[in-house]
């Protein structure tokens, strides 16, 4: 909501009175409202996920599946609320069903992003609603719960974390450190996607004319169609990732997959710099919208990589769920450190790439670079490092059904 109304909320506070549909300089106040609800928003999303994974963890270690088929099962309702999620962001005609939400801060654009954030609300209280009534869970004996919280607070459990890092398996810290790398090289892809599908591909400027601006703001919602065929791939390959992890092994298919983003990073290079050769924004005043084939590329590469994408969001978790189960070291605790591993990283690409684009003012080019460079080392580091898993046996059901 914080995010939805940023631009109303920094008009309040000291941005321009002028209408948004003329002015077309900076609102700073809305863009440090944005700015923290965007990082509070991404601290829930971390502080959700993780005991969302051990739950799942527990459920599908209870059974006789093992980790592989419950992380899949994640990943497929994932990928099910990233169609719903994209099908909401890719519409533009939220200001026209909705009039309401534009105001003389927030055109058509902007109240279009209001409606997929109301959306995502919706979303968000009817899952966890969903998730609190229907999964079920042992509570823990009354004494551990007791010895458990007498830290002495919330530094306390920080602290206590921290501790019990010494306790992970010899095999735990492997996957950390190619979970970490392999998060370096799918965040430059998420953070700027649509960005690149808006510049580089429909040649728009978010800051530059209103045609411009309307030129580029097609293409950002065309890069969530994309991501919409990413979705579909994600939930369709997730069917397939625990027989593959069965043949093949999890960190086979682990490596394999950062081939494929390395493969796929590349592509999207070489499309953008085909896209913008002898393009000259001073030249192409008449000139709108992408070239058709260079478009249908774009959104190809955007469904494949929807295929890692499902190991991605499934097999990490599955693998550091078996090395504690047959390792020992709890669950839980690794569920929470591999989630430590996923948002270090997110703040190293946030805080390095952007001013690394600007430095070579090449548009995402370099960001893509990056990527596909970390895309390839995980690949190698999987092959070498990873424990060789295929999912549970019963021995290793038991033992986690033991934790």
């Amino acid at each position: 909501m914080l995010i939805g109304f940023s631009a109303d909320i920094g008009r309040r506070i000291g941005d321009t009175k002028e209408h948004c549909s003329t002015y077309t300089g900076p609102r700073w106040s809305a863009a440090m409202v944005y700015i923290v609800g965007f990082w509070f928003l991404d601290f829930a999303n971390n502080t959700v996920q993780g005991p969302a994974r051990a739950m799942m963890a527990d459920l599908s270690s209870a059974g006789r599946h093992g980790p592989n088929v419950g992380q899949s099962i994640f990943s497929l309702w994932m990928a099910i609320g990233s169609v719903v999620g994209y099908l909401s962001g890719a519409n533009g005609k939220w200001h026209e069903w909705f009039p309401s939400l534009k105001t003389a801060a927030c055109c058509d654009a902007c109240a279009n992003l209001k409606g997929a954030f109301f959306t995502a609300v919706v979303l968000i209280a009817i899952s966890m609603t969903v998730t609190i009534y229907l999964a079920d869970e042992e509570p823990l004996d009354k004494d551990a719960v007791d010895t458990s919280s007498s830290g002495g607070g919330g530094c306390a459990v920080f602290i206590d974390l921290f501790k019990s890092l010494k306790n992970l398996p010899p095999a735990m810290y492997k996957v950390l450190v190619v979970t970490a790398v392999t998060w370096l090289s799918w965040f430059p892809f998420i953070q700027y996607n649509t960005d690149w599908m808006g510049r580089e591909i429909y040649h728009g400027d978010p800051q530059g004319t209103a045609a411009k601006a309307d030129v580029y703001n097609a293409g950002v919602r065309e890069g969530a169609i994309g991501l919409l065929f990413c979705s579909l791939a994600l939930g369709f390959t997730s069917f397939v990732v625990p027989r593959l992890c069965r043949k093949l092994t999890s960190k086979v298919v682990w490596a394999v997959s950062n081939f494929m983003v390395f493969v796929l990073m590349a592509a999207m290079l070489v499309i953008g710099i085909v896209s913008m050769k002898g393009y000259r924004p001073s030249l192409a005043v008449g000139l709108t919208g992408p070239d058709p084939t260079l478009k249908s590329l774009a959104l190809a590469v955007f469904a494949l990589i929807g295929i890692p994408q499902a190991v991605l969001f499934s097999v990490p978790w599955a693998v550091a769920s078996e090395v504690t189960a047959e390792e020992g070291g709890g669950q839980g605790l690794a569920i929470g450190v591999l989630n430590i591993a996923i948002v270090v990283p997110q703040l190293v690409i946030s805080l390095t790439v952007g001013p690394i684009d600007g430095a070579f003012n090449m548009g995402n080019t370099p960001a893509l670079c990056i990527g596909g460079a970390f895309a390839f080392i995980c690949g190698v580091l999987a092959l070498i490092w990873l424990p060789k898993t295929r999912g549970m046996s019963n021995n290793a059901v038991a033992v986690a059904g033991g934790h």
